[in-house]
């Protein structure tokens, strides 16, 4: 558990450092990916996916 966690850091740190720098390459897609798979397998993987579906249901009962 702790080792992912790190891994999961490390790679928020790099994904940020890459989308601050102004171009998403390929590889910044990987590790843009990875984080996501290592976020899903922490316990606060239950918590995004709430925030998300909450967002989709605001943003889908707006009327234009």
């Amino acid at each position: 558990m702790a080792v992912s966690i790190s891994v999961v850091v490390l790679l928020l740190i790099l994904a940020v450092i890459f989308l601050r720098s102004g171009g998403l390459k390929a590889t910044h897609a990987l590790v843009c990916l990875l984080l996501g798979f290592f976020l899903a397998g922490t316990s606060m993987a239950p918590t995004i996916h709430n925030g998300v579906a909450a967002t989709a249901d605001v943003v889908s009962s707006l009327r234009p």
